[in-house]
């Protein structure tokens, strides 16, 4: 594998399990140091020592965490970090919704905020944003969610115009369903709200809109990641990139 990040030092929030820890091993894979940041230090601890990066204990839904990140230069940032929450909006709790807005909206610009004048110092820097296709089409009693990425995109896009002059670049990477632990408690939640089985959730509600009928496995996520903050992904920024199974063609 081509040692195409070597000497680049990457963040990866929500790094310990799924999606971020595919990221941080596949990033390490192409030479990067990986910053390893999660809510659960033993978790960031074991995902950190797998790829000889560091571990990063911290709360993204507590504002102070910006204050935890080190202080050494970062060139790559993946927002990965989120949770979810399903729920009627009648029925939806305020300080849930604004939790997730906090993690998936909030933390991202603290953390651009924090990194970007070094970046535009060196005159390069990649933030790959782990959207969603929530990010591009709405489902029901996932308002925060939905409105949480649909605000990343915007986010992503406004720091790909600022960047673009500083060799910055900004995108967004939008999985549909991906077979990590946050997809299977949402399995539980769809069964209770719409009082069917977990299988009927999976292929009636989750795999219904796509055409490919299966889950995206964590490591096909990476993959893209990893294009998009090598020389290959140099031109591409301001855009949102679906990785979705054709969901968004209809």
């Amino acid at each position: 594998m081509a040692k195409e990040l070597t000497g680049r030092t990457a963040l990866v929030t929500g790094g310990g399990a799924g999606i971020g820890a595919a990221c941080a091993r596949r990033l390490a894979a192409g030479g990067a140091r990986v910053l390893v940041a999660d809510k659960s230090g033993e978790a960031a601890g074991k995902v950190a020592a797998e790829v000889g990066g560091v571990a990063v204990t911290a709360d993204l839904s507590d504002p102070g965490f910006v204050e935890l990140l080190p202080g050494e230069p970062v060139d790559i940032v993946v927002n990965n970090a989120g949770f979810q929450h399903v729920a009627p909006i009648e029925e939806f709790p305020p300080a849930v919704f604004a939790a997730i807005v906090q993690v998936m909206v909030q933390a991202p610009f603290l953390i651009a905020r924090r990194v970007l004048p070094g970046m535009y110092e060196r005159g390069w820097g990649r933030f790959v944003n782990v959207s969603s296709v929530h990010g591009l089409r709405a489902s029901p009693y996932k308002s925060a969610y939905v409105t949480a990425k649909h605000a990343l995109e915007g986010f992503s896009k406004a720091l790909a115009l600022e960047g673009a002059p500083h060799g910055v670049t900004s995108t967004c990477v939008c999985p549909a369903y991906v077979r990590t632990a946050l997809v299977e408690s949402q399995i539980a939640d769809q069964a209770e709200v719409h009082g069917i089985s977990r299988e009927q959730v999976v292929e009636d509600v989750m795999l219904q809109p796509a055409a490919i009928k299966r889950l995206i496995e964590p490591d096909e996520v990476a993959e893209m990641v990893a294009y998009l903050c090598g020389p290959a992904g140099s031109f591409i920024t301001g855009v949102s990139i679906p990785i979705d199974g054709g969901w968004t063609a209809h």
